[in-house]
């Protein structure tokens, strides 16, 4: 099972994610506040972070760009019902997921599960969406974009792309049908395997942070386009 790093400061909050996940057989650090949770990450290592963003101290925004400065471990967030602002910025920030607080085990189990799941996508479902002319093997080439599917990496002029998990599988998935376009509640269930239409905001954000990194000026997007009124498609087609 995954090594979590949990960064929350109330003590009940504490208590009960970690119980209800040592209870699925997961590995559980807690960190109280930004600062020890930020050590904690270098000396554990975890496979994913779930993130308070109501921490004294450093803030749980200004933890999770820290973590993004460096790593592409995947981050969820916990939120309250009322920080939607904040939880928006967040995702903004760098985070893959969010879960709202009082955070049900089961739920919270399997936002863990998905996430990691974007970490490695399954080879086998992206070779059933290799792009025309690539035939699966190689990098591909699109523009001054290159992906390669089996090893995980997206280059750009030469140079690694750093993606976060939810921003690499965005991108495999809309780049293995270039041209076709898809409703965000379409992508929402595929790369986030969601289904509640409200969380449509997870795909604006991770598109925002996909731009920064692909696109030269991400005001005008090249890769990722916008389809007015419907949701994204990848570009260029040839």
């Amino acid at each position: 099972m995954a090594r979590v790093l949990l960064i929350e400061d109330d003590l009940a909050v504490q208590k009960g994610v970690t119980l209800a996940l040592r209870r699925r057989g997961h590995e559980v650090e807690v960190a109280a506040s930004g600062e020890t949770g930020l050590l904690v990450l270098e000396r554990h290592r975890p496979d994913l972070v779930l993130l308070d963003l109501m921490l004294p101290g450093m803030s749980g925004l200004e933890v999770c760009r820290r973590i993004r400065e460096s790593k592409q471990v995947p981050i969820i967030i916990l939120s309250a019902r009322g920080d939607d602002i904040d939880m928006v910025v967040g995702l903004e920030a760098g985070a893959d997921d969010y879960v709202v607080k009082p955070a049900v085990g089961e739920v919270l189990e399997a936002r863990i599960k998905a996430v990691l799941r974007r970490v490695v996508p399954a080879q086998d479902d992206e070779a059933e969406r290799t792009v025309s002319g690539g035939g699966g093997v190689g990098p591909e080439r699109h523009g001054d974009l290159t992906i390669d599917r089996v090893a995980l990496i997206v280059g750009r002029d030469g140079a690694e792309l750093p993606l976060a998990p939810s921003e690499l599988k965005l991108l495999l998935f809309l780049s293995a049908a270039p041209g076709q376009v898809y409703s965000r509640q379409q992508l929402l269930e595929q790369v986030w395997e969601h289904s509640f239409y409200g969380d449509v905001r997870l795909v604006d954000a991770c598109v925002t942070r996909l731009r920064a990194k692909v696109e030269d000026d991400p005001r005008a997007p090249v890769y990722v386009r916008t389809v007015r009124g419907f949701g994204y498609r990848f570009g260029p087609v040839a």
